[in-house]
């Protein structure tokens, strides 16, 4: 796409979501390549923008095709939701998540109709969510409803300037279950299944011949079975089933070096097997830099990788990092759009 549309939900209008998406399409308003247009509340951005303290404009627009204003504008795609009547900062509201809800229902159709290059999402409040009447577990869930899939992955994507520009991306075999329960459901199909929809994710976001290490979940890999025998009876097995189809998989790789190891540069990715095991390795390295890509939809989806920090929502004094990076990942990722159209769904 040659000048690729970004639609930037704000997430939850109360929380921290409005502050950095004006922060951020005021950051990259004037620049050449790309357009981001804010999807929610107008006023709620308004609110958002006054609280970081931003001279700007918020020009409300109907149309994803409209050309950018320039530098010192920033655009939205009012959703008329909430009006003048937002809620108080920091507070779970059901007005809120039906904000939130709306937003993200916007921004889908806008990408699945393309209209859009993809969709950048805001931290919204599960609870708030909830409250509205929605009754998914989150974001990941809502949009494969929305788009008609069934099963999505989360790709958190890291970067290491010290190492040359090189990308790591972390995939997960479960997410959002407790601890136990995502060990008992470590089974080698499943450890399998998810090996190969990390490397065809890496191939469909551009790494021609994906190198993919796979996680251990046990202390120094188990140590042949003293530490726990997940690794012999299922990680190992599934390793090995990959292998022998002539995939480029090592592990099981102990966690406490693997994610070093792809950081440095020596996979691209690294398939860990709980929402911790990833997200502490990522957000350790990098809290601000590190973003989230959804594979297996229909449609481009970067996103943040934290929440709606209601405890600072309205001070002015959140940190947009994130939100920017997911943005810019937007762009980079835009020309593969028509790629992922073809693995993931309707073209």
């Amino acid at each position: 796409m040659n000048r690729p549309v970004l639609a930037v939900t704000l997430g939850d209008p109360v929380g921290i979501g409005p502050e950095i998406t004006a922060r951020t399409l005021a950051e990259v308003a004037g620049e050449d390549g790309h357009h981001g247009i804010a999807v929610g509340d107008a006023g709620a951005l308004r609110r958002g923008a006054a609280a970081a303290g931003l001279d700007v404009d918020v020009r409300v627009v109907n149309d994803f095709s409209v050309a950018p204003a320039g530098p010192g504008t920033i655009d939205v795609y009012d959703i008329g939701v909430l009006g003048d009547a937002a809620p108080e900062w920091g507070t779970v509201d059901p007005r809120a998540g039906k904000a939130a809800v709306v937003a993200i229902e916007v921004a889908t159709k806008a990408a699945m109709d393309q209209q859009v290059a993809g969709i950048v999402t805001g931290p919204i409040n599960k609870e708030a969510i909830w409250a509205s009447g929605s009754t998914h577990l989150g974001h990941t869930e809502m949009l494969g409803e929305l788009t008609g899939v069934t099963r999505q992955d989360t790709m958190f994507v890291v970067r290491d300037p010290a190492a040359d520009g090189h990308h790591l991306r972390i995939f997960f075999t479960t997410r959002h279950v407790a601890l136990r329960k995502a060990l008992d459901q470590l089974t080698r199909d499943r450890v399998g299944a998810s090996i190969r929809e990390a490397l065809t994710a890496l191939t469909v976001f551009g790494t021609e011949k994906p190198r993919l290490a796979v996680a251990a979940v046990n202390p120094h890999g188990g140590e042949n079975g003293a530490f726990g025998d997940e690794e012999i009876v299922h990680i190992g097995p599934a390793c090995e089933d990959a292998r022998a189809e002539g995939l480029d998989v090592t592990g099981p790789v102990p966690a406490d070096s693997v994610f070093h190891q792809g950081l440095s540069g020596r996979f691209d990715g690294v398939l860990s097997h709980y929402h911790d095991q990833g997200h502490i390795a990522a957000k350790t390295f990098d809290f601000n830099g590190t973003i989230s890509v959804t594979v297996g939809l229909p449609i481009l989806r970067t996103s943040v990788d934290h929440g709606t920090a209601f405890d600072i929502a309205g001070s002015g004094k959140a940190d947009h990092g994130t939100m920017l990076s997911a943005y810019r990942a937007g762009v980079d990722y835009s020309p593969y759009v028509p790629r992922i159209r073809s693995t993931y769904g309707r073209q």
